[in-house]
């Protein structure tokens, strides 16, 4: 996978600011439509706004609302990979999900930690990296 050039690929970056995810929706839609199939396409874009989401209510709750979030879609022969730049703190969210899988409460009743389970179960790869130039990046891939 690392190799491969994607047939199609978009770069979106908006403010920290939930009023952005109308657009987040529609760039996406924009991008996928007719492309794939609907219901791969919806679990993409839940995937993606709960990335996006995070980042605005978690990694950027102390930054200005002009801290922009950065968003990328690349559409390979055998997957989609989605991926949601941050210039939050670190977080260990591999500690946070193991965390979430284990307690008895059903994630739907919850309040927070849902988005991350959410992502976990509609992805085929979630991975979350700290990169030298202070920002994260969270890398979602689906199979196609």
């Amino acid at each position: 996978m690392q190799n491969e050039k994607p047939l199609k690929e978009s770069r979106l970056q908006v403010q920290t600011d939930l009023n952005a995810v109308p657009e987040v929706l529609q760039w996406f839609e924009q991008f996928t439509s007719p492309l794939l199939p609907q219901q791969f396409c919806g679990e993409c874009q839940l995937a993606l706004v709960e990335g996006f989401t995070n980042a605005v209510r978690h990694a950027h709750h102390h930054l200005p609302s002009t801290t922009p979030v950065e968003l990328e879609l690349h559409l390979f022969p055998r997957y989609l990979e989605m991926r949601v730049w941050d210039r939050g703190e670190p977080f260990d969210w591999q500690g946070k999900l193991k965390s979430l899988c284990q307690e008895d409460i059903d994630p739907l009743e919850k309040e927070g930690g849902r988005g991350l389970i959410f992502m976990h179960h509609l992805t085929d790869e979630l991975s979350y990296i700290r990169l030298t130039d202070n920002r994260n990046c969270l890398l979602m891939r689906k199979r196609r």
